[in-house]
This record gives C-alpha cells, structure tokens and sequence, in this order.
C-alpha cells in the first residue's frame, strides 16, 4: 500500500475507511475520511485492506502546495506576520491524535495560498507555544517584536495566537504599545485539517484589517457561524464566550467595532476608532506581575483565601464580585488590611453586562470605605492585564483603574441589542 491509495483499516472494534496519508512516523497511519477529518492509528494494531490503489495523488498535491510562493509587488502594503502558536499555526500530532503548534508564519502563508496578492509579507515567530502556556515574558517579547515591525516599516500587523487565552494577550499590547497602524490578533478554532476550519477566512480578514484605518490593537475572528463576516473587537473589550464555536468571540457591552466582508474584501467601522498614523509608536513593556485575579464565589473559605491573600506579598489584587461588585461581608476587613499595606485592589463584576457601583448597598459602601477602587465595566482579565501595566507604568495605578486607558472602561453601561 502506498499514499494515496483507498484503504479499510480496522482495528479492536472499529472500520475506517478513506485515503491512505502520509504519516510523519513510520508507527503510524493517517487516513483521510470521506468527511475530511483525518485519524492517526497505530500500525501494529491495525489490519490493512487495500480497496483501491492510487485513487489521489497525495505527492503531486503535496509538491504543489509546497511550491506557492507569495509575490512581492513595490505597490502593495507590507503586512507583518507574528506567530505565537496557537491553533491557526497547528497540525495534528499522530502519535496522540492531538493538535500541536509546530509551523511558523512562512508555514502559515503556505497554508493560506489566499493571502497572495494582499499585501507584501515578512514572518517572524516569536514563540511556538500554545495559549493556554502564554506568559508576561511572552507579552513583553511580542510587544517588542510588534514595535521593531513597526519601525521596519510595516503598514500593518497580524498577530496569530491561540485563541483561549487571545483576549489577555490583545489587552497587555493595548497597553503596552502606543501604534500608528493596526495590529491584529487572530487564530483558529479548528485546525486545518477540519474541513470546518476557519483558519483561512480569519487569516485573510486579518490581513484586511491590517491594512485599514483603524490603528489599533484589534481581534479578527468570524463573526457568525457562516464563512462570511469576521468581526473586529477591540482588544480590550473582547471575550471568548464559547469553547469551540467559530464565532466565539465577542465584544462585551457593545457592538463590534467593525467588520470585514470576507468576499467583497471591504472592512467597515461602526464606530470611532484611532485613525492611521494618528499616534506616534511608543513602547512601555513593563508589568508587574505581582497581581492576581481572585472570584468570589459563596462559601468560600475566607480564613483560607484571606490568609493566602497575606501570604502572597502581593501589589495589586482584582476581585471578580457579584453583581454591582460585592463579596462575603467577613472578606472585607481582608481587603482592607491589603489596601492598608500597599496593595492596589480593584473591584470587577462576574456579569458580562454592566458596571461595578458599589454605592447602592451596605456591602459595597464598606468596600470603598476599606480603600477598594472600582474599575466600572472593565472587564476582570483585561482590568488585571491593566493592573499589571498601570502599576509600573503609572504615578496613580490606584486612579487610572476607575478611567478609561485603552477603551477598556466605557462611559456608560447600556443596552446596545
């Protein structure tokens, strides 16, 4: 048997049947089912049947998509690749059946043949890790390779990332970087090899985003379940609100700020936003990443938590509350006693819609009487990425938790559907 060929593999108790795949280990084989999905097996367990030989010319498809090649034209913007991993930049590792990160940006503008034409490319990978093991050393390093784009003369810049942990990294460069053209975060729900992949539509509306007005830090993602719109989030408002749907991301409290028509290849503003070449680059990376995000939750333990929260020798503290910003009244002399020794403690809310006033019940009032400051609509992973910056960053960390630094607090809390 040979690649290409139409196979029945069983094995234990199950019959696949498709396309015979080349496989990267000698252990292994890849068949490519009908529905497109393809499965890794192990070779010495399986018994083979070939059905038919050479039904696909899995070389010459290889060889093909291997040779494309992205033109450079004097006349076309320049678009920044940026790869940190993430689903958008995986394939599937046979051994354990598992997506794993292992391309690079030039793998990813061979994978998306679409994005020739669009713009001149250069690529960089600036970690090859996925989201869910993202740090504030990466957030600095990816900063810092945003800005030496930037200064190379990138027109604009895409940032490919998994998507579970997207929202924090967008929110740390909304902070960290000052940008006069756009810098969008995308990635990928399902990998390539899916055939409901969105990797393709997203990467190519990214770049479209790229190369609009819009100078800011923005995720690129479908905007419904169809192949048709992605959405543009600002990077400090942005939410994933679904495990695995391919339009899981949205923006909290407002509409989107824009779209991209992924057939017309038109991108569209709905509201105001920072113009092109409006700011000058500026980069401030630093954080301090003594600052954690505590939930409240009831019946947590507030001997245990408080004496954690002692322990931890920490310089700011985001509470995630209930509702208006409350917790358990006995949680507030802890508090208190952190804001007494320096700690920055910022009171956020659970519910997606909706700001923080902590002066309408007796719990909230006794916060701010023990010195806690509320952060209005702000979202609670975007307030601790904040908290992180302001704290290095600032003269008043304290104050600039309850404005607006990067479009994360909005002025007002209103239906918008």
């Amino acid at each position: 048997m040979s690649p290409g060929d139409r196979v029945r593999v069983e094995r234990a108790d199950v019959t696949n049947e498709g396309v015979l795949m080349p496989s990267s280990t000698p252990e292994q084989i890849v068949v490519k089912l009908d529905g497109g999905y393809n499965v890794g097996l192990d070779r010495a367990e399986a018994e083979v049947e070939v059905l038919e030989s050479d039904v696909y010319d899995v070389e010459s498809a290889q060889s093909e998509s291997d040779a494309s090649e992205i033109a450079f034209d004097d006349e076309l913007p320049t678009v920044s690749l940026i790869s940190t991993g993430g689903t958008i930049a995986s394939t599937v590792d046979y051994r354990t059946g598992a997506v794993t990160a292992q391309f690079d940006a030039e793998d990813v503008l061979r994978a998306v043949p679409d994005l020739a034409g669009r713009a001149n490319y250069r690529g960089r990978v600036v970690a090859n890790i996925l989201s869910e093991n993202m740090t504030p050393a990466v957030w600095r390093d990816l900063a810092e390779a945003v800005a030496e784009e930037i200064r190379a003369g990138a027109d604009g810049v895409v940032v490919m990332h998994g998507t579970d942990t997207m929202q924090f990294s967008a929110s740390a460069l909304s902070y960290m970087l000052d940008t006069p053209v756009p810098i969008i975060f995308t990635g990928s729900q399902r990998s390539a090899d899916r055939p409901s992949s969105d990797n393709v539509m997203n990467a190519v509306c990214a770049v479209e985003a790229a190369k609009a007005d819009a100078a800011e830090v923005l995720v690129c993602m479908h905007a419904s379940t169809s192949d048709d719109v992605c959405a543009l989030h600002r990077g400090t408002r942005v939410r994933k609100n679904h495990t695995s749907r391919r339009d899981a991301f949205e923006t909290v409290g407002a509409e989107p700020l824009g779209t991209v028509d992924y057939d017309a290849e038109e991108v569209e503003f709905r509201r105001e936003y920072t113009e092109r070449d409006a700011d000058d680059l500026a980069l401030d990376p630093d954080l301090d990443e003594n600052v954690d995000l505590l939930k409240f939750t009831p019946g947590m333990d507030v001997d245990r938590y408080g004496a954690i929260l002692r322990e931890a020798d920490l310089d700011g503290l985001v509470v995630e509350g209930t509702g208006l910003g409350h917790v358990h009244t006995d949680l507030i002399p802890v508090l208190g006693d952190l804001v007494d020794d320096g700690v920055v403690v910022a009171m956020t809310s659970q519910c997606l819609e909706g700001r923080v006033c902590d002066r309408v019940y007796d719990t909230g009032r006794d916060l701010l009487d023990a010195g806690v400051v509320e952060a209005g609509d702000t979202l609670p992973g975007t307030a601790k990425v904040k908290l992180m910056w302001a704290l290095e960053n600032l003269d008043r960390p304290e104050a600039a938790m309850e404005r607006s630094l990067a479009g994360e607090l909005q002025e007002r809390s209103v239906p918008w559907t």
